[in-house]
This record gives C-alpha cells, structure tokens and sequence, in this order.
C-alpha cells in the first residue's frame, strides 16, 4: 500500500461525511458537525453546527472530561455535574461504617464542607486538538512490526511532553481509524477536585443492579463536584489555600425540560466501540471470551458478598468494586444477548464477505486485499494468545501483587532516560502513581482480597496443563496435585509476611532501586520478581503484534470506509475517550414484538416499585412528598407528574456516563446515566430499533435538591432558566 493512499484517508472521510446517515448513528467528532449541519438542523437544533467545533467557546468549553465518566460546569464557580455512580467512589473513599455517605448521602452547606474526593480525581477541560498524523507516521510503513511500534508510541510520548511543557496541562495523542490517523488533544487539568453533593444511595442508586440496564428507570443518578485551583488561577493539588475555578463557559440548567420527540443532544467522552472489528475478533469475543468472563464475573461477586457482609467496613470498601462488577456482568449478559438477537457473527461474515466483492470489482483495489488477509490472521492470532493467558491474568489479579509489581517495574523504568520511560512510568505520572497507593487503603481487605484470589487460582488450576505458566506454578509452589483445598494454607503465608499493606512501606518503595527491591522477603515482591521476565515477554509479544496491526489495520480501515461511503454510509471513528457529539430525540420504543417504552417515568412510578428494602427504599420524605402530589414547579404537563428519567435513541456508550444532555439552545436538560438491556451490543453493531439511551432529567434532579435534600444553595449558584 502505497503511503499517499493512506494519507488519502481523512480526505475520503470528509466528503462521506455529506451523506445522510440512517436512524441516529454516530458519535462525531467536534470538527465533523458543519458536515453535518443540515442533519443537525432538520433534528432540531437551534445553535449553528459551526459553533459546536469551538471547544473553547459555548457549550463545548463547559463538557470535561473526569478520565473515564463525563461531566460539565454549571455554576461560574466551578461547580461540575456528572452522574452519582462516577461520583460515587469518591463518596466511598470518604464513608467508614459509622459515617456511612452512601447510605445517608452528603450535602456540602459551605465550600468549607465539601470533601476531597478520591485520591486521583480529575477534571480535564479539553481547550485545542491538532492533527499530529504525519509525524507520527512518517516512515513507519517501511520499519519491522517492533520497531514500528516503538517508533510511534516513542513519537506520541515526545509530542506529549512537549505540549505539557506549559504547566498545568494533561495531554495525549488519541488514535483514530485504527492508527490511520492521530490527534493531539490539550487539556487543561484539574487537580484539586471535592466532593460537593450526592443523594443517598436510595435516590441516586434507586434500583440498583436490579434496574441497572432496564427500563422503565427510576434513578436520580446525579452528583456534583467543584474544581479548585490555586489563588494564582493555576493548576495545584488540594490546598486549604486554593480557590474555586472560574470556567469561561457554564451551562445553564433548564427546568422547564423536555416532551417527547424534543430534540437532545450529548457532547461527553465514550470510551470505546468496536464496530469496525473483524469476523475473528467478533467470533473470539462472543464464542469464548464473553461467555466465560460473565461466569466468573457471577462467581467473583458471590465471593465479595460473601467475605464482607453487610454493614461491615470491609462492605464499604468494596461497595465501589461491587458496582462495577454488577454492571460489567449485566452488560456482558445484554452483549451476548444482543449478539445472538441482531445474528451479529453472520452480519460480520456478511460484511466481510461483501467488503472483499468491493475489492474485487476494481484492480485499483487490489492492494487492500494482502493487507486485510494479514490482519484477518493477525486477528486470529491475537485471540489465540487472549484465550491462553486468560487464567494466568486473573491468577495474578491480587492488589498486593498488582502493587509489587508496579513498584519493580518503576523501578526498572526509572533505570532509563525519563522520555523513553513506558507510559504510566514516566514523571508525570507520579502523581498518579502515588495517589493509587494511597487510595488502597480504603479499597483493600486482606481476607476478601484472599477470597478473591482463591477464586481465580481454582480457575487457573482447572485449566489444561499447556496454559499453566510454570514460573508462576514454580513460585507458588502449585504442582499438578493442588487443588482448590489447598489454596487458603498457600496463599495464607503470603498475607501473613506482606508489608504492602501499610501505605507508608509502598510509598518509601517509590524510590527503592531494583536491586532493593529485588532482595525484599517480602512474598508478593518476591512473586513479582520471579514473574517480572515472563511478563516482560508477554508484553514483547503484545507489542509485536500490535506494530503489525499499525500498519495494517489503517489499511483495512480506508478499504472499508472508502466501501460504506459507495454505499450511502455516513463513516465516523470508533469511540476512544475523547470528545464526541451525538443527537437524536427523546422517543420511547419496541425492542420487541408487543413491548413498548414510554419517553418518560414518573414520580409515582417510585412508589410502585418501592419495597422498603434496598434497593426499592426511597427515602420516606420522599415518598410523603410524592404522596401529596407536591411538585413544585417541575411537572410536565403531558405526564401529569415530575419526569424521573427520560429515553432517548441517541449512540452513546461507556465514558458517557455523566455527558451533558443538552436541548437545542444548549442548556442542560439532564444526564446521560445508562441505556436498555437491548441496546448494549450497539458497541459493536448500531441497531436503530434497539438502541436506546437513559437519561436523569433536569427537572428531577431539581425538584429532589429543593425538595428531599435541601440543596437550595446550589440551586441559587446555578443558572437555572425557569
């Protein structure tokens, strides 16, 4: 493939963007949208599509990002809104059993109340992107698969430093197209973040695993934070000293909200969709992966609620993990579900099959064919390797083990120049680095943490002999007679010798030498250490195959684009957690034959679910309020009641958590929290009939503030537009 073809590629996808697309697919990219102004406009928007390029400018300048949940200022105080489950590790990390938040919730009634969140909370305010893709490729065609690898992720790394060069930046250089293009994106970053509001888990978590993924949905899954800087307006970490930020843009908060079809619009940070995967990748993840990490995600949850009851400290520890592991199993059940449903392998065999038709159509094609068989293998490859060390990753799951070997590795890394440090290891990620330890300690239990990984060794050793690693086997002492009963008397050695669990002992081995490090007794040092060359050379073969996608994969990517775009498709990249817009209206839907969804939930649908019993246990002055049928001013008069949640068929995913969902003058009228059960496989194939998104709306979020909580002093700090 010649490399003026491939360069070719962001012309291509700029005049595909002129055709109109089906349903509401797509999650664009800022500079994409005057493409699309006319698509925007007939959906009802009321700004110009221009404006939304301007990241800088209103709305875009008040969305952030919080690294893995999106968010947005609303108050020229910097006050910041996402949902209450990103929120919600924070409010753990500063719950004990006898200062339960999450149970009574929090309320900050001054800005000296409100609580540092959790130790590397951060809000990044993405201020400029600039299009790096000829420098990182240049030449890297031509090098071998390593080499090439290296060549680009050491170019990303220097183009990183350079922008962070002016302090109190955080940047990155994301991958779009599957390498075919890159972007470097400066943020301004945040560092001192607390927490300022979050309803009790019986409002903010209504519903809880069971609701989780469903509709219709009851859940106020909102939260607020504030930024502070220091006095000079510069980026600090937490001070008594500091002062809130002040953004250039907020959103004002719309409490007249939203009917149905109403046009909505979600500008936040998706962290990834895969719908350009190819047939092995799709056949692997559905056929095996998928299935059997839902398994042990049901069993690995059982094992947790087991050794921290109820009501124990070692429970709030773990309340945050717990979450993300019921939301992980439920969506693997609705992705696998979804794949069978939409026949998602057949509709990949499908596209595959039809993609190479394309190429053989035209010999000026004929080039992308060697390059699409390669990766084809290299898929299969790669999900051969996957499926091997499965066992052995989770066998070496433990968070003591996990911290032996990052302290080793740094210790390692810290051995090289500080530019040619791997990602993770370098200066500026210290800070991060040190902050995790730190937080262990409110997330650690030594007993649950045993607990856990008896679970994984008794799945490690039910594996074939050819995946049991034999250094691992050899420093465990585990022979070909262990057996799941033995397990509690090996590992017990190992919690009773550690020191890693004092904070202050993995803080001073920060700055231990390998050689230091090396000669701890410490028994999970010296499992990292026994484990550190076997490790290094699974990452060398990673990295190996990943230098050979780099250059194949772009290659399938123009094939495929330069295909959708003959056949009327709108092409935009896979999510990557960075900043993209999707639109559509607030509408209701039948997944099924006979099953339909109202746009809306109501108040009243509170009480119908409530038991009493968590998770059904709305707070009783809540429940008095919906009985008297005090709405203030937040009705809806087309439902007759105050709007819990909304539905929308926008194309969101994971990162959205938290987006901003704005109405056609870009005022807030809610959050984007969740979506159907139905519409979880979107991440792989967007079917507009299932794809439906969940949203907390505005009107609830204030009716619960002034009525349940009391929170009239954020009301006041807010723009609220009545």
């Amino acid at each position: 493939m010649k490399a003026t073809k491939l360069l070719s590629l962001g012309l291509l996808l700029s005049s595909a963007l002129a055709i109109p697309a089906s349903a509401k697919e797509g999650m664009f990219t800022p500079e994409q949208l005057p493409d699309i102004a006319e698509q925007l406009k007939e959906a009802g928007l009321e700004l110009d599509p221009a404006d939304l390029t301007d990241l800088t400018g209103f709305p875009m300048g008040a969305v952030v990002s919080l690294g893995g949940c999106s968010a947005s200022f609303v108050s020229p105080e910097g006050l910041v809104v996402t949902n209450h489950h990103c929120a919600r590790g924070s409010v753990q990390f500063n719950s004990t059993a006898e200062n339960n938040y999450l149970e009574n919730g929090f309320l900050a009634g001054t800005k000296g109340d409100e609580l540092p969140a959790a130790p590397g909370s951060r809000i990044y305010v993405t201020t400029e992107l600039t299009d790096v893709t000829d420098r990182v490729r240049e030449g890297t065609l031509e090098m071998g698969a390593t080499e090439r690898y290296e060549a680009i992720d050491q170019r990303r790394k220097d183009i990183t430093a350079e922008c962070e060069a002016e302090a109190g930046f955080r940047c990155l250089v994301a991958s779009f197209y599957g390498g075919a293009q890159y972007t470097l994106i400066k943020r301004l970053e945040v560092r001192d973040v607390r927490l300022v509001y979050a309803p009790a888990d019986s409002i903010g978590k209504y519903g809880g695993d069971i609701d989780n993924w469903q509709w219709p949905r009851h859940t106020g899954d909102f939260a607020f934070y504030r930024a502070y800087v220091a006095p000079d307006g510069s980026a600090a970490d937490f001070s008594e000293d500091n002062i809130p930020y002040a953004p250039e843009h907020h959103l004002k908060v719309n409490a007249a909200g939203l009917d149905d079809g109403d046009f909505v619009m979600v500008a936040g940070y998706p962290g990834s969709t895969n719908r350009y995967t190819l047939l092995a990748e799709v056949e692997n993840t559905f056929g095996w992966t998928y299935p059997t990490f839902q398994t042990l995600l049901t069993q690995w949850i059982e094992t947790i609620e087991e050794a921290a009851p109820d009501g124990s400290d070692a429970r709030v520890k773990y309340e945050s993990r717990l979450a993300g592991l019921n939301n992980y199993e439920k969506n693997l059940r609705g992705q696998i579900d979804g794949a069978r449903r939409v026949g998602l392998v057949e509709r990949r065999r499908e596209r595959e099959a039809g993609l190479a038709e394309w190429i053989r159509e035209d010999k000026a094609r004929g080039d992308y064919q060697p390059a699409i068989r390669e990766l084809a293998e290299l898929s299969v490859e790669t999900a051969t390797a996957s499926r091997t060390n499965f066992w052995y990753n989770n066998a070496t799951r433990p968070q003591l083990l996990g911290v032996a070997q990052r302290l080793l590795r740094l210790a390692h890394e810290r051995e090289l120049p500080n530019a040619q440090r791997e990602s993770g290891y370098q200066e500026r990620d210290m800070t991060f680095f040190r902050q995790g330890l730190q937080a262990l300690d409110r997330r650690y239990d030594a007993e649950v943490d045993k607990a856990e990984w008896v679970l994984f060794l008794t799945g490690y050793l039910a594996q074939p002999a050819a995946e049991r690693v034999a250094v691992f086997d050899e420093a465990l002492g585990l022979t070909a007679e262990t057996t799941a009963d033995d397990l509690p008397a090996i590992l017990n050695g190992f919690y009773d010798g550690t020191t890693l669990g004092d904070s202050e002992t993995r803080l001073a081995m920060m700055e231990a030498d390998a050689a230091t490090i090396e000669a701890s007794e410490d028994p999970f040092v010296k499992l990292a250490v026994a484990l550190y060359e076997y490790e290094r050379a699974l990452e060398d073969e990673a990295e190996e195959r990943a230098g050979r996608a780099l250059a194949l994969r772009p290659q399938y990517m123009e094939a495929i684009t330069a295909w959708q775009r003959e056949e009327g498709a709108l092409p935009y990249p896979d999510a990557n957690s960075t900043l993209r817009i999707t639109f559509g209206n607030v509408m209701g839907g039948s997944p099924f034959d006979g099953m339909a969804y109202l746009p809306f939930t109501t108040l009243e649908g509170i009480t119908q679910k409530d038991t009493g019993e968590e998770p059904f246990n709305s707070p009783q002055s809540q429940l008095d309020l919906i009985a008297a049928k005090d709405y203030g001013s937040y009705a809806l008069e087309s439902i007759g009641s105050v709007p819990v949640n909304f539905m929308s068929d926008l194309d969101v995913t994971g990162g959205n958590s938290g987006s901003a969902t704005l109405n056609a003058q870009g005022e807030l009228v809610g959050l984007l929290f969740d979506g159907t059960f139905e519409s979880v496989n979107s991440d792989w194939d967007f079917d507009p009939r299932t794809t439906r998104s969940i949203h907390v709306d505005s009107r609830y979020m204030l009716w619960v503030m002034e009525k349940v909580d009391g929170a009239q002093n954020l009301i006041d700090e807010m723009d609220v537009v009545r």
